[in-house]
């Protein structure tokens, strides 16, 4: 048997899990037909469930601790790489739309980690691999074409951001980042970008919240397709609004916290809100 490094290693194990996308049976990965015409049920849930999620994603994550930071470091990367390439090219008005997007995607990143929590409830031995099982889910469908979704979504919030950039403060790229901080924080028109860039962004985070806070946990733990995920979440969401609006500013809080230190600490923050996620879930729908 060949000895292996871990990169190496791990590229093998991601390569299997992508050669496998798909492959479970409905039966084989829940373990029963999982009735696709079972109607979920909504719960009204309060703070007291928002912190309990949260705690329970904390467990999640240090039953995990090694391994899970092994696998979200590569967001902290990532962010960095963007964040570079956006300040070599002329792009510094969009370092923070880019900074900010990560919400917008989040929930996809994070269906890896609900998957790890899906299989701890269940009481199985966990390991970073496993995080990509979810390629395996009969459901991986939906799965991509929800993330699509919300990648598409990210990508009209930098059009629009750039849209809003101009029109405030015209079509010149930044001198540099001194000189667009002064423009943003001095004159009338960098106040202008704040206040409708802060409120488009908060349109664009309110939509994917509704579309997407149960979405992902739901498609891993039935046998059901993305109409039925989608039409769940908005219903958790109109039915808690104001709880949902805390765990909304609870997410921004904690990955702008993250984020504060070059980004590296969405290596801790990005695996909680995902385990929590989960759990949030579980809180909040019934079958």
């Amino acid at each position: 048997m060949a000895i292996q490094t871990p990169p190496g290693w791990g590229w093998d194990q991601l390569t299997h899990a992508v050669q496998r996308i798909g492959s479970a049976s409905p039966e084989e990965y829940w373990h029963s037909t999982a009735d696709r015409s079972a109607t979920p049920i909504v719960r009204r849930i309060g703070l007291a469930d928002l912190t309990g999620a949260l705690a329970s994603g904390l467990d999640d994550f240090t039953a995990n601790r090694t391994d899970v930071i092994f696998l979200c470091v590569i967001y902290p990367i990532v962010g960095l790489l963007l964040g570079r390439v956006a300040s070599g090219y002329g792009l510094i008005p969009l370092l923070f739309p880019l900074a900010s997007g990560f919400a917008l995607v989040g929930p996809l990143a994070a269906v890896g980690l609900n998957e790890m929590s899906r299989r701890r409830e269940q009481g199985e031995a966990v390991r970073w691999v496993d995080a990509f099982g979810v390629l395996r889910a009969p459901s991986i469908g939906a799965i991509a074409l929800l993330g699509a979704l919300l990648v598409g979504i990210f990508l009209l919030w930098l059009v629009a951001a750039q849209v809003i950039y101009v029109a405030t403060l015209g079509s010149e790229a930044p001198a540099s980042v001194a000189a667009f901080a002064r423009q943003v924080l001095d004159t009338p028109a960098g106040w202008a970008l704040i206040g409708i860039g802060v409120g488009t962004g908060f349109l664009f985070a309110v939509l994917v919240l509704a579309i997407s806070v149960v979405s992902f946990p739901l498609l891993l733990d039935r046998n059901a397709g993305i109409d039925m995920a989608v039409w769940t979440s908005v219903r958790v969401v109109a039915m808690n609004p104001g709880v949902m609006a805390a765990w909304g500013a609870i997410v921004v809080t904690l990955l702008v916290i993250g984020s504060l230190p070059a980004l590296v600490g969405l290596a801790v923050v990005m695996p909680v809100l995902g385990h929590a996620t989960w759990h949030l879930y579980r809180r909040a729908v019934a079958w």
